[in-house]
């Protein structure tokens, strides 16, 4: 059903996650692309992990076997020290080759609104990585409108708000995203008509699908493929925003 739609989740899981216990390889993933018409997706680590490094090196590795299906992002537990959080990144960065920084407040408590955790906007626009910060469950941290200040302090970074707030703080990621050119929306979990509330407001070129998880997968896709709005802003949404974000040449 891609009717000549490319397709680019932008929020993809790899690895073994302590909080759940899921474990998710780049096999299984790509069966699950291949089985839902998925060209490309960027690779997260779960939010809870026992080796960060070894979670970089195994996103690293399927990307560098799968060049042309995958895209890597780093994601660092924030209380580590700063020169170690720092050091992890500029590895991704220069070494693995990672184009995004992971947020989870929901497991990851750094206040959005203080500078205390600047560092970690300051390492991505160091190494011209994105920031995917998780919004919805897990407030006060995940509230959507707490980045508008980052968004502000750093406005050549581009952050992304992922699961667009979940249906409960849907607006505000459009108040966040009208306000600040550099704030993205990541449409998972969200119904097709919270979808049609944040293109109202939001241009379709800051906006992009994921997935999540590969149960969710059809359905992310689909519902973003049957939507009744215009192709070029489907193809946005499919395709164009991640790829100009993720994989545009550094140069």
């Amino acid at each position: 059903m891609k009717n000549g739609f490319q397709l680019y989740d932008t929020h993809a899981h790899l690895g073994l996650a302590r909080h759940s216990g899921r474990r998710q390889t780049a096999e299984t993933l790509l069966e699950a692309m291949d089985r839902h018409g998925v060209d490309r997706s960027m690779l997260l680590p779960f939010p809870v992990v026992d080796d960060f490094r070894r979670e970089h090196d195994g996103i690293a590795e399927a990307v560098r076997r799968y060049p042309k299906r995958f895209a890597g992002a780093a994601c660092v537990y924030p209380f580590v020290s700063p020169e170690a959080f720092r050091d992890e990144i500029k590895r991704c960065a220069e070494e693995l080759g990672f184009r995004a920084i992971k947020l989870q407040p929901q497991y990851q408590a750094l206040n959005p609104v203080g500078t205390r955790g600047d560092f970690l906007y300051e390492a991505a626009a160091r190494h011209r990585m994105a920031v995917i910060v998780h919004t919805g469950s897990g407030v006060p941290f995940a509230l959507p409108s707490l980045y508008i200040l980052p968004a502000r302090r750093f406005p050549e970074l581009p952050i992304i708000l992922g699961h667009g707030g979940g249906s409960v703080y849907m607006l505000e990621t459009i108040v966040a995203a009208s306000v600040c050119p550099n704030i993205y929306i990541e449409l998972s979990s969200l119904m097709p008509h919270h979808i049609a509330d944040i293109l109202a407001h939001v241009p379709s070129n800051r906006l992009m699908v994921g997935s999540d998880l590969p149960e969710s997968m059809e359905t992310e896709m689909h519902k973003m493929l049957t939507m009744a709005i215009p192709d070029l802003a489907k193809r946005d949404v499919l395709w164009n925003t991640a790829e100009r974000v993720f994989d545009a040449p550094l140069g």
